[in-house]
């Protein structure tokens, strides 16, 4: 196959057969309780020097007690996919968790903006198409996947992706290499207590990622008997042999929001939008996060119920999320 250009960045990437191998070694398929805290699930999943990936952003359904649970226990050197990521990469990088980051779309202000251009930070372009085509090709076992939605663009030359002549046409193409986080982190509404999940509303990729990961740990708004999954089997979007920890989570994408569950909190994200120097984000660290030994004590004193009820009455249309 003829190689026609290279992008210029570095890129992560497991050889198909060696994440086959470890799924077959060290994947539990057991009927297994799986549930729970956060601390304990952070602690025996999430290393130093993993590659971290989340389904979706700050905005709805975002992973945010579990990013709180990494930032608490100071996990370091992570790389992680920015795919339509607001809050999380910002938190992180103030709390000096990561020092890469694959961006498919990254914002939130002048302080992630900073520690770029300072070079804490290191970033390599993909599109969000692009991305979740890497995940796709991770969850199939092949090495990579053909797509053309980078060709002919800035962001394709400060990929990883290489554009190579396709054999059927005569014409290019762009291979992305096949993504395999070492972990992935997922919120759901529902799951019961052996991992299997279902979401409602918009999902990006969210069962690609949970099988493209070599572990993942699923945060809930929900815990559900098992027998409801049973009635309506269709609905199951993560089935439990791919889960490693089920955590129940209530109001666990705060400050964002979670579909028919409850809104975002439009006030806390304008407070951490302009967040602007190291003192600022330092500051926020410790009075969010720090301070607070859990999520629930994070919802109790952080939050506090009457700031949760004005969230929830806001979250009043329901219909395609049951």
């Amino acid at each position: 196959m003829e190689v026609l250009e290279r992008g210029e960045a570095e890129y992560h990437f497991i050889d198909p057969d060696d994440f086959r191998e470890y799924v077959r070694d060290s994947k539990n398929r057991n009927w297994e309780e799986k549930l729970m805290d956060e601390s304990d699930a952070v602690k025996k999943f999430v290393d130093s020097g993993d590659y971290l990936a989340y389904d979706f952003s700050s905005l709805t359904r975002g992973p945010q007690s579990l990013i709180r649970e990494i930032i608490r226990q100071k996990k370091r050197k992570l790389w992680i996919c920015a795919k339509f990521t607001l809050l999380e990469s910002v938190l992180l990088a103030g709390a000096g968790c990561v020092d890469r980051i694959d961006v498919g779309f990254l914002g939130f202000g002048p302080y992630i903006a900073r520690k770029v251009q300072n070079g804490e930070v290191k970033v390599y372009d993909w599109s969000n198409g692009s991305i979740t085509y890497r995940l796709i090709a991770g969850a199939m076992g092949i090495p990579f996947i053909p797509a053309r939605d980078l060709l002919g663009t800035d962001t394709f030359r400060k990929s990883g992706a290489t554009v190579v002549r396709d054999p059927f046409t005569g014409k290019p193409v762009a291979l992305m290499p096949a993504l395999n986080p070492d972990v992935a982190i997922i919120h759901v509404q529902e799951a019961d207590v052996y991992g299997n999940a279902r979401v409602y509303g918009p999902t990006v990729a969210t069962l690609e990622t949970a099988m493209a990961s070599k572990k993942v740990i699923i945060s809930a708004e929900r815990i559900v008997e098992t027998v409801e999954f049973r009635k309506e089997p269709n609905m199951t979007i993560i089935p439990y042999y791919l889960v490693d920890a089920v955590v129940h989570a209530p109001f666990g994408a705060y400050p964002g929001g979670t579909q028919g569950y409850y809104e975002m909190d439009s006030e806390h994200y304008l407070m951490l939008s302009s967040i602007r120097d190291e003192d600022e984000m330092q500051k926020y660290l410790e009075e969010y996060i720090y301070s607070v030994d859990s999520h629930d004590e994070f919802l109790e004193r952080k939050v506090g119920m009457k700031k949760i009820r004005e969230l929830v009455k806001k979250a009043q249309i329901l219909e395609g999320y049951r």
